[in-house]
């Protein structure tokens, strides 16, 4: 099967994190550039052969477009993919299969705009997370998918990244479980989103309400499930306002009346594999036209955040479907 042809728009370091896993490429080359050599930091550990991928690699992709507002940056990401730079980022949804947008340390902010060329032209498209700043912006995005009967994925590397996925497994050693925290991913949103996306791949979907306090946006985040019998009776906290951290990594504690558990490390060293298991997804996607991520359980991230901002500003829990409903 020849290689799906990618539309990249924006080239941060997202999107060389990305794309080294994605296709075939020089690593010294990669390392040259000024953004490349912190992807390859994390890709490339065999320090006997610094040439020797330890990353999971994948393929199956030919970053064909680039595109970003910094031309160097898109001029060096072409030259690290042999892609073609455009001149707007409406061009990179042309000839294509897959419209990437990747998102480093960013708040989501103008991912509607982006979207929508690709989506109008019905080319499948991976809004790297967060989805949108905010849930109006985001449900334009799925609806304007659903409009254009073409798929929209978006989703976290903390939602699929196989270390989560183990400890989840161990939550029976608990049940049930009463309490969840996590030392979350920093205090800007796509931080937040990781750290959101996180407690939804290890305690689950289906938050009722929260409650949000402390000195920064969504610092100290509580998620209320309102009771079901199968989360967390007490919630989980999310502790986004909590100092550095080793080589971004988020941590995961479980509580109950039978003791407690501790994540190890789930961090730089890690997402490779959360990636690489995103892209696989992302093939699925393009192969089938159908996303491969429920739009409802993408929206929700949103929502909580939305429901925190709401909930720092007025001291009150506020449920997801007051927010929903706005």
């Amino acid at each position: 099967m020849a290689p799906f042809r990618v539309g990249m728009i924006g080239c941060d370091l997202h999107m060389l994190y990305y794309g080294v896993l994605m296709q075939e490429h020089d690593p010294v080359l990669l390392r040259s550039t000024g953004r490349g050599q912190a992807a390859f930091f994390y890709m490339y550990l065999h320090y006997s052969d610094a040439t020797a991928m330890t990353a999971p690699f994948v393929g199956g992709f030919d970053i064909a477009r680039v595109w970003d507002a910094d031309r160097a940056l898109a001029e060096e990401a072409a030259t690290v993919f042999g892609a073609e730079v455009c001149d707007r980022f409406e061009d990179c949804s042309d000839d294509v299969d897959l419209v990437f947008i990747p998102e480093c340390n960013g708040d989501g902010t103008g991912h509607l705009e982006l979207a929508t060329p690709g989506l109008e032209k019905r080319v499948p498209t991976f809004v790297d997370k967060p989805l949108a700043n905010n849930l109006p912006d985001a449900r334009a995005i799925v609806e304007l998918a659903r409009a254009h009967a073409t798929p929209v994925m978006s989703l976290s590397m903390l939602r699929t990244v196989p270390q989560a996925a183990q400890f989840r497994d161990r939550l029976q050693e608990l049940a049930p479980v009463g309490f969840g925290a996590i030392k979350g991913a920093g205090q800007t949103l796509a931080g937040s989103i990781h750290t959101i996306s996180l407690a939804q791949h290890v305690f689950g979907d289906g938050v009722e309400a929260v409650h949000c306090m402390g000195p920064s946006e969504l610092a100290y985040v509580h998620l209320d499930y309102g009771g079901r019998e199968d989360r967390p009776s007490a919630g989980v906290v999310l502790n986004c306002h909590s100092g550095p951290t080793y080589h971004c990594s988020l941590y995961v504690s479980a509580y109950s009346d039978k003791g407690a558990i501790h994540s190890g490390q789930i961090g730089d060293f890690e997402f490779p594999w959360g990636a690489a298991e995103i892209l696989r997804l992302i093939q699925e996607m393009v192969r089938t036209g159908e996303p491969q991520a429920p739009y409802d359980e993408v929206l929700e991230c949103i929502a909580i955040a939305d429901a925190g901002r709401l909930a720092q500003q007025t001291g009150r829990r506020v449920t997801l479907a007051e927010v929903y409903s706005t």
